[in-house]
Formats: structure tokens, C-alpha cells, sequence
């Protein structure tokens, strides 16, 4: 690999320029355009390249990026990228045309746009990868467009802060009707009004997350996924704060389903509710959802006033209602199970269910990432399975 400030061939002679096309580049962009602007580094940028991103503050510097295949990292302890009012093509900081691009280490803030759809990054086409990254204060940390050809996977980010306007509705993050979702080892937090995150993927694969709204946070559902499709959500912490503006916690098929399949795999997810008022831990629409539609829950712990299965026909078995002192101390995100609990080892094998292996393989590592699980011969339910390390 080669490192440019900007052009390579210019930078380090002729003898290398016949090697353009099958050396990948490092490029480098700095804030306020020095050695180059991300603009000026996108543009030059060919399919493999890297274009690294020097420490510090980009304010009101935006990008649309074509459809390559590259990788945009920030050094250090990250860059960020301020909007300051600034937004490209009125969608968002930075718009990626398609292509194979993987973010890592960037922070996203302050996205707003004149339809109130602003984004830190606006997903149009291709497959995007967000590792390590944050969003803050924007309307929505990443939106999607609705192509079913587009991935999104993310892994270790941070979404929190959505703008506290009434009736903005802003999610933090807001996945569309693209054909698969994944994210893994994040947490969300500080919504207001909208909804913590939202996917309307063919395929959504929610594992391994903290989606715990925290003290001050009003969000309404904590997950929605309003056209239902395959959704497998496993170890997951879902916390309600005691301002949510709506019961529901996890929410399926409010808007009917879309996809050709619809099914829902829910095991060891921990469900917290923090109001005085019951919680709606999961809602199914039955009544808008096609009749072949399947549910399968397994050793889910729902915590505080409220009801889990109430409502939502399917597969049920291992599940568990508690009150909080069954958790070591989830006012300070200590969501294990205490010690001696009665739960231990109170679930089912959850290897065999609906054709899946719905057992968990990691659990959430604060503050962001996972830490992989041995194998298991006795389950708790929830998110975390109490092994010793």
C-alpha cells in the first residue's frame, strides 16, 4: 500500500504510476482541507482505496461519494464531522451513491435538513459497513433509501441524541426497505418522540446491542420494525425510560407485512421497563400481518410492570417476568443477573427452535462492541448468561 496526500504518481514519482491500477492507496484529508478536503480525496479515489481521515474537527464539510469500493477511516481518536448547517443535496453529511464503502471511526453531528430527514450518512445503493462510529444530535444518525439490492451492517457504534423537537419524530437510526440489516455490539440512547431504531429490511439481524434509552430519554418504541420481514434478535438489552412517550418496547408488523417471509426469532433478550404504567414489552399486529407469519420466543426476560406475550401468538418457552432486583443494578447498566437468583439456568435449549439455532454466541462488552460466549449446556434468560471470565 502507498500513502498520497492527495495525487499518488505526482507524489512519489513516474516509476510509480504504472502501478496505479492494482496498488491500493492511502489518501489523506485533514480538517479545513489540509493536505487535501474529503471532496478533493473522494474524487481522486480509485476502487480499494483508503482515504484516512487526520484527527480533528470537519466543520460543515460534506460529501457525496460515488459508487467505489473504499474505505474511509478517521485516525486516532477519530474525526468529526460538525454539519454547522452545512448538508449535501439537502439529504445529508455525507451521501453514498453505492459501491463497497466501510466507515470506521468517524463521528456524525448536527444533520438537519429541510424536510427534516437529515442524516450523518445517507445510504442510496450498494453495501455499507459503519464500524467504531458515533452519531449524535442528528435527525437520523444513518437513513436508507428503499433499494432492496442494499446492505447495511454495522458493528461497536454509538447512536444518541436525537433533536428534542416536538413533533419532529427523528429515529436515531432508520433503516428502509433495503434487503438486509445487521448490527451488532452498539448502543442507542436519548431519543425524543422517534423511535431508537426503526427497519423496514427484508432481513434484520439485531444482536448483541445496548438499546437502553437512559435517564432523560423520551423515545416512543425502543425497536419498530413496521413491515415485519425475517428478524432474528438475540441478546439484546431493551430498556424503556420512565419518559417514554409510548408503551411498546418491541414493536412488529404496525404497518403490515411487505416481504414475501415474515417471521420473528427473539431469544435472550433482556426488556426493561422504567414508567410507573405497564409496558407493552412486544406488540404483533396480527390483525395486519399474513396469516403465515411465525413467532418464536425464547428465554427472553422482561423486567418491571407489563406483558410479554399477551397478544403476540407463536412459540413461547423459556421466557421469564421479574422485578428489577433479579439484575445486579440496572440503574448503573449492571443487567447480569445477581447472584444466587433463581433464574440461573432457567431456560431452554434454545439450539433447536423454528429450524434455528437461536442460542447466543457473544454478549454485549461495555461501552461498545461484544465478547464471545463459550458453549452452553444450561441457559439463564436474558441477555447475559452469568460465565465466569
Amino acid at each position: 500500500m502507498k500513502l498520497s496526500v492527495l495525487f499518488p504518481a505526482a507524489a512519489f514519482g513516474l516509476s510509480f504510476g504504472l502501478c496505479q491500477t492494482t496498488l491500493a492507496e492511502t489518501l489523506l484529508v485533514g480538517p479545513g482541507g489540509n493536505p487535501s478536503s474529503l471532496r478533493q480525496a473522494v474524487a481522486a479515489a480509485h476502487d480499494g482505496d483508503v482515504i484516512e481521515l487526520l484527527q480533528g474537527v470537519y466543520r460543515g464539510e460534506t460529501v457525496v461519494v460515488p459508487a467505489k469500493t473504499l474505505t474511509l477511516r478517521g485516525s486516532g481518536k477519530g474525526a468529526v464531522f460538525d454539519a454547522e448547517g452545512k448538508i449535501a443535496e439537502g439529504k445529508a453529511l455525507w451521501v453514498l451513491r453505492g459501491g463497497n464503502i466501510t466507515v470506521d471511526n468517524v463521528e456524525f453531528r448536527g444533520a438537519r435538513a429541510d424536510d427534516a430527514n437529515g442524516a450523518g450518512i445517507r445510504l442510496e445503493a450498494g453495501h455499507l459497513k459503519v464500524q467504531n462510529c458515533r452519531f449524535f444530535d442528528n435527525e437520523n444518525g444513518i437513513l436508507t433509501s428503499n433499494d432492496i439490492d442494499a446492505e447495511l451492517e454495522i458493528d461497536a457504534s454509538v447512536f444518541a441524541d436525537a433533536p428534542r423537537v416536538v413533533g419532529g419524530l427523528y429515529h436515531l437510526l432508520y433503516v428502509g426497505r433495503i434487503g438486509k440489516f445487521s448490527v451488532t455490539g452498539s448502543r442507542f440512547q436519548h431519543g425524543f418522540e422517534g423511535h431508537l431504531l426503526k427497519s423496514r429490511a427484508r432481513e434484520s439481524h439485531i444482536n448483541y446491542n445496548l438499546i437502553v434509552d437512559g435517564p432523560g430519554g423520551e423515545a416512543s418504541y425502543e425497536v419498530d420494525l413496521p413491515n415485519a420481514g425475517e428478524v432474528w434478535m438475540i441478546g439484546n438489552v431493551i430498556s424503556q425510560s420512565a419518559g417514554s412517550q409510548n408503551p411498546v418496547v418491541v414493536a412488529y408488523g404496525a404497518e403490515g407485512g411487505h416481504w414475501p417471509r415474515n417471521t420473528l426469532y427473539m431469544a435472550h433478550n433482556t426488556l426493561i421497563n422504567h414508567k410507573t404504567l405497564p409496558a407493552w414489552f412486544l406488540r404483533l399486529w396480527r390483525d395486519k400481518l399474513p396469516p403465515d407469519t411465525d413467532v418464536y420466543a425464547v428465554n427472553n426476560l422482561s423486567i418491571g410492570l407489563g406483558v410479554f406475550e399477551w397478544g403476540a401468538s407463536g412459540h413461547f418457552s423459556g421466557n421469564a417476568h421479574a422485578r428489577q432486583s433479579v439484575l445486579v443494578d440496572a440503574d448503573t447498566n449492571g443487567f447480569e443477573l445477581a447472584a444466587g437468583g433463581s433464574l440461573h439456568g432457567a431456560g431452554v435449549d434454545p439450539t433447536h427452535v423454528g429450524g434455528q439455532d437461536l442460542s447466543p454466541k457473544a454478549e454485549f462488552k461495555m461501552p461498545v462492541g461484544t465478547r464471545p460466549l463459550p458453549p452452553l449446556t444450561r441457559w439463564s434468560p436474558g441477555a447475559f448468561q452469568g460465565v465466569s471470565r
